[in-house]
């Protein structure tokens, strides 16, 4: 990108020391006019400090956005994902995943605000952000230039952006002038945890890389019990209380802490390639993946269970490579959402020590039929004599083949 083409940009700023530089380095470099995003989703930091260190660095207040998106994030983000039962690769929740298409919205919905006609990411050339922040870009915005330093510059080392950052005067704290042991970001979905003493796969994580969660073998030694409500797969209230998406899902967090619920150690496999390891703390979502299957469990119909449990995978390695705004995600989620129709009630939970345990689930679009499942009298509702049929039909192939010589399921 040649610098005359860039006047003004817009930089998803979190105020730290790599975006700090960033924000210098594009005034130096591209001598372009900046403009920072800061996005609350509940990450736990307070943010009146980035608003005061982008002023230092020259930043007009009007062009200061800080907005407090954790509503929209867990509304509009969170749980249609949840509503899915998405896991990536049979695990992880997707937390970071989750929160990267919502900040480049509003990214774009303040470059188009401010007539900005770039865009800026702290995200490096190895990872999965990269993708995850331009894909959305192009999808809203398919004209927009995009800058990524990392993939720019020079700075390829702590000590470099340390040496930029005195050059500029730029404030940095104390504890970033050694090495930080690890990566951490964090919303309110979760926390993740990555690099430097965790790239070695067979070292067990040290208890301070744990951020949001009591070890289970230091929780209380007591049961948890506690009801979750939903409304057309949505939670809507926390024993019998009804409370906002984002209210909800911080109760929830405080709840699965307490009990040291929601700690993953994963290596996993990046879009871009490698694999990689972190460490994920999900403690509310935890608990609400498990409540949902729950409530999923009495009110979907079979077929549409499992059709919905084959797709899973398919969305959720569509959110975690960063097509959130693709077509295909839009139309899964169209199924998704017809599917959560009937999928209203009311679960029941133990939360024990780093276990969330189910003790009931009611709804009044309950498939479940007392009637016919009980092994007293059923007076007529279900004839067991129909199942031999059933069984014959369903074994005729397998005869066939067997009569045939090909027994034992060979071909």
């Amino acid at each position: 990108m040649r610098v005359k083409d860039v006047k003004k940009v817009v930089l998803a700023y979190s105020g730290g020391l790599d975006t700090s530089v960033i924000l210098k380095w594009l005034q130096t470099a591209y001598r372009a006019e900046v403009v920072t995003f800061t996005a609350d989703l509940g990450q736990g930091e307070e943010l009146g400090p980035a608003r005061e260190k982008a002023l230092l660095l020259g930043i007009r207040p009007e062009n200061i956005f800080m907005d407090d998106l954790r509503e929209t994030f867990v509304k509009d983000f969170v749980f249609p994902m949840f509503r899915a039962n998405a896991l990536y690769e049979g695990t992880y929740l997707l937390g970071t995943s989750i929160a990267r298409p919502l900040i480049a919205q509003r990214q774009i919905e303040i470059a188009e605000a401010v007539g900005a006609d770039a865009v800026a990411h702290g995200a490096t050339g190895k990872g999965n952000d990269q993708v995850r922040f331009e894909l959305s870009y192009y999808a809203l915005k398919p004209d927009v230039k995009v800058i990524a330093p990392w993939r720019e510059w020079d700075l390829t080392s702590r000590t470099r952006l340390i040496e930029f950052a005195e050059a500029h005067q730029i404030p940095i704290a104390k504890d970033k002038r050694g090495e930080a042991p690890f990566s951490v970001d964090a919303n309110l979905l979760h926390s993740s945890s990555e690099g430097k003493i965790l790239e070695e796969p067979w070292d067990a994580p040290d208890e301070m890389v744990w951020q949001r969660t009591i070890s289970p073998m230091d929780a209380k030694d007591e049961v948890t019990e506690i009801t979750i409500e939903f409304e057309r797969g949505d939670a809507v209230g926390i024993n019998g209380e009804r409370m906002s998406p984002a209210t909800l899902l911080t109760r929830l967090n405080a709840l699965g802490r307490e009990n040291g619920i929601g700690r993953l150690d994963l290596v996993e496999n990046r879009f871009v390639g490698m694999k990689s390891r972190g460490c994920y703390e999900t403690p509310g979502g935890t608990i609400l993946h498990v409540a949902h299957r729950a409530m999923e469990s009495i009110t979907l119909d079979r077929e549409a269970a499992h059709l919905k449990d084959s797709l899973m995978p398919r969305y959720a390695e569509l959110i975690y490579n960063g097509f959130w705004f693709a077509p295909e995600r839009r139309m899964l989620q169209a199924l998704i959402d017809e599917s959560q129709k009937s999928v209203s009630g009311t679960v029941r939970l133990k939360l024990y020590k780093g276990n969330t345990i189910v003790t009931g689930r009611q709804s009044p679009n309950s498939l479940y039929s007392m009637k016919h499942v009980t092994f007293e009298d059923d007076q007529g509702a279900y004839d067991q004599f129909d199942a031999q049929g059933f069984i014959k039909l369903n074994a005729l192939r397998l005869r066939l083949g067997a009569m045939a010589g090909r027994r034992g399921g060979a071909l």
